[in-house]
């Protein structure tokens, strides 16, 4: 997905300032799985969220054509039904971090700290979801104090929005807290493996 999605760059500047958050996604994936033994639904889950990653930099988020291909597909239009002015999918991509990283962080923190409860791994995994996004809104921030309005603009794709970063933020959050009926009996089922050996 990484390599088709650089045929023909639109926008080959900006794609490939987005796509070192997913060459950094893809080499740490590489280097955990070898290390922490990753589940194939963890792993699964944040290849996914690797590719969805992968066409939204390619679009630079904010210009995502999804309207288009839902019209094209079934005839219907997510912008009209809901009454968007903004194009959407940016903050998909932040909600589905929180959703696709979680579990893997939660399970990597018992496998670190097997005296971790479940919610306590879950805490813990949500923190990093939190602080790595206020982490990704600087490094947008400082980047886009190196450019123009207008690429500023195109790079970071707030559409407008004063509130984007803090929105992102929210999002990322509550698809983590989302994941917590995955994580919970993951860790039970874990826990009960232990006392049976």
């Amino acid at each position: 997905m990484f390599a088709a999605t650089w045929l023909k760059p639109v926008w080959p500047r900006e794609q490939a300032l987005h796509s070192v958050g997913t060459a950094v996604a893809i080499a740490w994936l590489w280097w955990h799985d070898r290390r922490w033994n990753t589940r194939v639904r963890d792993f699964t889950l944040v290849c996914g969220f690797v590719a969805v990653h992968c066409v939204a930099a390619r679009w630079l988020y904010s210009k995502v054509p999804y309207d288009d291909w839902f019209r094209a597909a079934l005839h219907w239009s997510p912008q009209e039904a809901f009454h968007w002015e903004r194009n959407h999918a940016d903050r998909f991509i932040h909600l589905m971090y929180g959703v696709c990283f979680t579990p893997l962080l939660a399970r990597h923190a018992t496998q670190r700290w097997p005296l971790l409860s479940a919610a306590q791994a879950f805490a813990l995994a949500v923190m990093a979801i939190m602080c790595t996004s206020l982490v990704y809104e600087w490094i947008e921030w400082g980047i886009a104090l190196t450019m123009s309005a207008q690429e500023a603009e195109s790079y970071n794709g707030q559409q407008g929005d004063v509130w984007d970063a803090h929105t992102d933020m929210l999002l990322a959050t509550l698809g983590a807290l989302a994941t917590w009926p995955l994580v919970r009996p993951a860790r039970e089922a874990a826990i009960q493996m232990t006392e049976a050996a």
